[in-house]
């Protein structure tokens, strides 16, 4: 399947009848329906619907095993990896269900990248960690502008500007992370999906990291499970509340979801009488 499979922009007021995308949420661009996954015999999300807002921070917080990084997975199918996995329902990405017949995996992560946890530089040249994506899908022309302008995005350029060709397992854990970072944007997604990206990091690397994602908002969808409501609090525009079991508790306004929840169990979690 070509990339271009995937460019598929879903107008509200035309978008045929089994699009989630209509013309009172014309910036949708991830959306799911009725997502259920199984690993083997245990479920791990249960009838997850919900739809993520283009170019804006939402965060995913819950307590350990309630299913955060297995919906974060479904979104770009990196579940399709992990053996027994099983997933039923829809995730839709700009009105295209992702697990259709004709979606190639590798071209869907090329829209919507990934950081992890612990950051996994390349053995390579910060050069080359940056430039590996571009290389990969052949964007090899201006490619010094290319990996100097995800570097400035990535909030690290000036730090390593001197140093292009040393290695990126030289660098700090914090400048390690926003180098992954840099190679998730390189190729210029549309998504960027994050898994506790400061979690492994100290307290200054983790606030340079929390303003750099409210600034890869202004170009980007951003998607961040964290185990730190502060965190979700801070940066977050939209807060999704999963559960134990799978189940999405509660979804909304990030304000709303830490001042006022629906869910008396939201609550209870936020204020830590459980979870």
């Amino acid at each position: 399947m070509a990339e271009t499979d995937l460019d598929i922009e879903v107008d509200g007021d035309e978008g045929t009848g089994d699009s989630l995308e209509t013309a009172s949420t014309p910036e949708t661009v991830v959306s799911t329906r009725n997502l259920d996954v199984w690993y083997g015999e245990s479920q791990a999300l249960q009838s997850i619907s919900m739809e993520v807002p283009r170019n804006q921070v939402t965060a995913l917080i819950g307590p350990s095993g309630c299913g955060k990084s297995t919906f974060l997975r479904c979104i770009n199918r990196m579940n399709d990896q992990i053996d027994g996995c099983r997933v039923e329902g829809e995730v839709r990405f700009k009105g295209k269900n992702v697990y259709d017949g004709d979606v190639d995996p590798v071209a869907l992560r090329r829209k919507i990248g990934q950081v992890f946890q612990k950051p996994n530089p390349f053995p390579k040249s910060i050069y080359d960690n940056v430039a590996y994506g571009l290389k990969i899908q052949g964007k090899t022309d201006d490619l010094d502008r290319r990996v100097e302008q995800a570097l400035k995005r990535a909030a690290l350029w000036s730090e390593v500007e001197g140093q292009l060709d040393s290695s990126g397992l030289d660098l700090s854990g914090g400048q390690q992370q926003r180098l992954c970072i840099a190679r998730a944007i390189a190729p210029d997604p549309e998504v960027i999906l994050m898994d506790e990206p400061a979690s492994a990091l100290d307290p200054v690397a983790t606030s340079q990291i929390e303003d750099l994602i409210e600034e890869l908002a202004e170009d980007y969808t951003v998607l961040i499970v964290t185990h730190n409501m502060q965190q979700a609090a801070r940066i977050s525009d939209h807060t999704a509340v999963f559960l134990t079991g799978g189940v999405l508790e509660e979804y909304g306004d990030t304000a709303q979801i830490f001042e006022n929840p629906d869910s008396q169990k939201v609550e209870d979690y936020i204020t830590g009488k459980f979870g």
